[in-house]
């Protein structure tokens, strides 16, 4: 499935920086591309919030250091108010990794270092990462085309039923654009004895996904690590897929499983790929995959729920209203792929019920 639709107009790009000399200098290397023009530039965070309603950009480059209304704040505004992708240019992750995160966190697409010495004003050496990182973005935001949409799912039809031929024995979360903030909500919820593993593909950049699984861990029951090369799958684990691998299941023998981690395919938009991660786990565990797909622009996912609900598997949406992007959600139920769609919240029951869970006296 591609949901790569050719562009009919150049990508528009707003640039929001306090430093007249960035907002020159990057609007100079957007603008240098044929298939890009900049919509605006913004000085100031209210600023903007004024020029996104004023001009509907398809992307948006953000400085978090401002005056006034931060970059953080404006952030989570403009999530709220006019979700679309937003790339930090800011600090580079030595000195600012903390709030990078929580952009991030907030429902950040990306993220560029500016990485300015204090012996040089030069920016342009992070032209080719900035570029391929914003038409990535504008990608995201493509619909799927006419001819894969289908009616909504069918799962409202089955909120009064819950039959699971087979439990699940593995449950694999795609996740993007707000899924840090959500991971935080229902991670913590599930109890330690939780008798599968979770398998999750959050898109972030380099960097981050070990410090997320870190923050994870001390706020979860369960244990949560960044995953490694070979590592075998085990009950009542959280494994996050490391930002620039892809992520795999290989059954050996019986009951056990390993995870493969490597960089192909290198074409993918996003690596980790959802995609990727869940058709492994419909391969290797058929109708005793569960699939969740949340939060998050773009289509990644839609191939790999396709594959668990094929194989008899149980697949489990995010609802649009508790999204902060209801892309990569929304790809899935258009399919007509999902068991059922339910609020952020609920998310964790459904794992439960799913697995059967009995608490311990």
């Amino acid at each position: 499935m591609n949901c790569d639709l050719e562009a009919r107009a150049p990508v528009r790009v707003l640039v929001v920086d306090d430093s007249a000399f960035m907002r020159v200098a990057l609007s100079r290397m957007i603008a240098a591309e044929p298939d890009f023009e900049i919509a605006a530039t913004a000085s100031s965070g209210s600023d903007a919030l004024d020029k996104i309603s004023s001009f509907d950009p398809d992307v948006v480059t953000l400085d978090l250091e401002m005056p006034g209304l931060d970059g953080l704040q404006t952030l989570r505004r403009i999530m709220s108010r006019f979700p679309r992708p937003v790339i930090v240019v800011s600090a580079s992750p030595d000195k600012g990794t903390e709030t990078t995160f929580n952009a991030l966190s907030a429902g950040a697409f990306d993220y560029v270092p500016k990485q300015l010495s204090d012996a040089s004003l030069d920016i342009f050496h992070i032209r080719p990462d900035l570029i391929a990182k914003i038409r990535a973005a504008a990608a995201s935001r493509k619909p799927l085309a006419d001819g894969n949409r289908k009616k909504p799912s069918q799962s409202s039809s089955l909120a009064d039923q819950y039959f699971v031929p087979s439990p699940p024995a593995v449950v694999a979360m795609g996740v993007s654009t707000g899924g840090p903030k959500a991971l935080q909500e229902i991670l913590p919820t599930l109890p330690r004895d939780l008798s599968v593993p979770i398998l999750i593909v959050q898109h972030m950049p380099q960097g981050f996904t070990a410090p997320l699984a870190e923050r994870l861990n001390g706020l979860c029951s369960l244990p949560v690590r960044e995953a490694s090369h070979r590592e075998p799958v085990e009950p009542g684990v959280i494994y996050i897929a490391p930002a620039g691998t892809h992520m795999r299941v290989e059954r050996l023998s019986g009951a056990r499983c390993i995870l493969l981690l490597d960089t192909e395919p290198a074409d993918r938009l996003h690596m980790p790929s959802v995609d990727i991660l869940m058709k492994s786990v419909a391969e290797a565990f058929r109708e005793r995959a569960m699939g969740i797909i949340m939060t998050g622009m773009g289509c990644d996912g839609a191939e790999g729920m396709t594959a668990i609900h094929r194989a008899g598997g149980m697949t489990i949406g995010q609802d649009e209203a508790s999204c902060i992007v209801y892309g990569m959600p929304r790809a899935c139920a258009e399919l007509g792929i999902l068991t059922r769609v339910v609020p952020l919240d609920q998310i964790p029951t459904q794992i439960l019920k799913a697995t059967q869970y009995r608490m311990r006296a």
